[in-house]
């Protein structure tokens, strides 16, 4: 009986040692069979790498591990536009003019944050209707102003290469909008531009003066 009772008092305290030990911490999971496998090393985007295991030359002969922090070719950011593969040449701008906006019909909210876009990143030379007359416009020159007839007929296509890769005295923008919101840009300096008259070609009827003649 005696023997029993020692047994018991020695289970409680192997069982209060267990339960007093694994609600410790509930951060600490316990022992881990691998744990770089569990808790990789950080590396931050900007930091410099350790030029002893990393390289950004593909072409170096040594045993370090390549890694250049740049997405793999062919990736496309989630919500992003399939890529513009028209080349920066006089060829590309020809064939621009065939590519359609990918967008439809922006909604108000949209057409607002176009326009938003457009005051931040082209009102400073364009201005803010179009007309170039911007801040910037008498002090780099050669402004265009897209109101007037050759980019009102300027195909969306090729409104968006010129922003793409940039035109004249006008820089790329591709780094600094995404194509969308290029695309949304379009748009709304469509909402700038004169609409072009309507000319249905019918002409006015004639009256006829005998028509205008009462019975008697």
């Amino acid at each position: 009986m005696k023997k029993n009772n020692i047994l018991i008092v020695l289970a409680l305290a192997i069982t209060a040692g267990a339960v007093i030990t694994g609600c410790d911490s509930k951060r600490q999971p316990g022992k881990i069979y691998m744990p770089d496998m569990a808790y990789s090393r950080a590396l931050e985007t900007y930091a410099l790498l350790n030029d002893t295991v990393f390289t950004d030359n593909p072409a170096n002969p040594g045993h370090e591990i390549f890694y250049n922090r740049k997405p793999v070719d062919g990736t496309i950011p989630v919500g992003e536009l399939f890529p513009y593969t028209l080349p920066n040449d006089s060829n590309g701008y020809k064939l621009s003019a065939e590519v359609k906006n990918p967008l439809p019909p922006l909604n108000k909210k949209d057409m607002d944050e176009a326009g938003r876009l457009f005051n931040i990143n082209c009102a400073v030379c364009h201005g803010a209707g179009g007309t170039a007359n911007g801040p910037l416009s008498t002090k780099i020159g050669a402004i265009a102003n897209l109101t007037t007839p050759p980019y009102v007929a300027m195909a969306d296509g090729t409104m968006f290469h010129s922003i793409n890769y940039g035109k004249n005295n006008m820089g790329s923008y591709a780094s600094q909008l995404s194509r969308k919101q290029r695309w949304m840009i379009v748009q709304y300096i469509r909402t700038l531009q004169p609409k072009p008259e309507s000319t249905s070609g019918a002409t006015p009827a004639k009256t006829d003066s005998t028509a205008a003649v009462k019975k008697a």
